[in-house]
């Protein structure tokens, strides 16, 4: 019987993988072609920066200070390290920076509340802001809802507590102060002095205002004008007995 002729298994030929080689590296080549051009374009630079909520310092204040200018690149550039810059500026207390792409960089600013007013040496108005820096008022118009200090030295420590503490009491009786000198004693180094439009005067301390607010406001409210103390003990005299000589008789006194 004849036998059967087997056919012989060809051995697999490998694939060739140099085509797809090719390919890849191509692939890359074009990939990092787009990135240097995309990285070159406008698309990746900073067109547009805008700062809003800025009333005391200047945009292009802010702008110098941020460290940023158009053309700047768009993805190197970190809000948080921008708003940390900002906030190095004495008026500003906060910045938020948000980064739109492409190339919209937009900065809302937060800047210190004004907490009182001060006369300069050539009789300009000044503001204080609530940490104690000043700035000039763009309309120079004399203003009525806060206080004016007169007679405190540019460096004193006492001016900016005290410009803090403006801040933190009520409105309402802020706006009744109209003017406020320092009167220190060896007891009361930060003793003060204020005069209302209401028209009273006030003895305190920068130290005690804040914890005093609130009665002050009180008396303020049902009292006739006459002079009120609040220091360790708080006294409220008319003026009507002071001008009669009787104001030890007619005060009231509170410890």
């Amino acid at each position: 019987m004849p036998k059967a002729n087997v056919p012989v298994l060809k051995t697999p030929v490998p694939k060739k993988k140099g085509g797809r080689k090719i390919k890849i590296i191509l692939m890359l080549l074009f990939i990092s072609l787009l990135c240097v051009l995309f990285f070159r374009s406008s698309l990746s630079k900073i067109s547009v920066i805008t700062f809003e909520g800025n009333e005391y310092i200047t945009s292009g204040e802010l702008l110098l200070a941020s460290g940023v200018e158009v053309g700047s690149p768009f993805f190197a550039v970190s809000s948080d390290h921008v708003a940390q810059r900002l906030e190095e500026i004495p008026a500003v207390q906060q910045a938020t920076v948000n980064k739109t792409f492409p190339g919209n960089v937009n900065v809302l600013i937060e800047e210190y509340p004004i907490a009182a007013y001060q006369l300069t040496a050539d009789g300009t108005l000044q503001g204080l802001l609530a940490n104690g820096t000043k700035v000039e008022l763009k309309n120079g118009s004399m203003p009525v809802d806060k206080p004016i200090l007169t007679g405190w030295e540019a460096d004193e420590v006492t001016l900016a507590k005290l410009c803090l503490t403006l801040s933190q009491i009520p409105s309402e009786l802020t706006a009744d102060i109209s003017e406020i000198v320092p009167s220190p004693t060896l007891s009361y180094p930060d003793r003060i002095k204020m005069y209302t439009r209401s028209g009273f005067e006030i003895i305190s301390a920068v130290s005690l205002l804040a914890k005093k607010a609130g009665y002050m406001n009180e008396i303020l409210q049902v009292q006739d004008p006459g002079r009120l103390t609040m220091l360790d003990a708080d006294s409220y005299v008319p003026y009507e007995s002071l001008e009669n000589g009787t104001d030890r008789e007619n005060d009231t006194t509170h410890e």
